[in-house]
């Protein structure tokens, strides 16, 4: 499929800005900041797929930043995207997460990473982006109904709301989530 000029200059400045970026926090580590404000949601969605483990995904999501932090001065830009490296990273500590799950249980680990699991989580990511800018009540619905898996009894309970009204914040996060999603990537930052 052909890639629309506007497109094309859309991902050019995308890459421009991660470079400043890379280039900044090389100089400058206490700027790698923002390199993590850019990759977090993305890093985490891919590990927390992969080890299904709330507490131990936030760890592993932790130590890839480290590791990127460590390694940020020998990161050499050659066409591949700052997140590549960081997917990279992630791939290799759930790797070394399952090895030692492995020595501990029986548990068998996930089959290596391919492209379609890094895109998927740039999906999530961006996802996971957008429902942090949902109005207050309709993202505490979204949390608590499909990250804590509550019924729609169970939130109208702590929200101090009928399941009518629990249900139509849920329907609006829902379309403007859908809407969102649909929406052409652009290379702009939130955060």
């Amino acid at each position: 499929m052909p890639v629309s000029k506007s497109s094309s200059r859309k991902g050019s400045r995308a890459e421009a800005e991660e470079r400043l970026l890379v280039q900044t926090a090389q100089k400058d580590p206490s700027r790698f900041a923002d390199l993590y404000e850019a990759h977090f949601e993305s890093v985490y969605a891919f590990i927390a797929r992969r080890v299904r483990d709330r507490d131990a995904a936030e760890d592993l999501t932790a130590d890839v930043f480290h590791k990127a932090l460590a390694a940020l001065p020998r990161f050499d830009w050659r066409g591949v995207p700052f997140g590549v490296w960081l997917f990279r990273i992630a791939s290799n500590v759930v790797v070394d997460h399952w090895k030692q799950a492995a020595r501990e249980s029986s548990e068998e680990p996930p089959e290596p990473a391919t492209e379609a699991d890094f895109e998927d989580a740039l999906e999530r990511g961006r996802l996971f982006r957008l429902v942090g800018e949902l109005p207050d009540k309709q993202r505490r619905v979204v949390q608590m109904r499909f990250a804590e898996g509550q019924s729609i009894r169970e939130i109208g309970t702590a929200l101090k709301k009928t399941d009518g009204a629990i249900k139509q914040l849920q329907f609006r996060a829902l379309q403007a989530l859908r809407t969102r999603m649909n929406e052409p990537k652009s290379g702009k930052r939130h955060g």
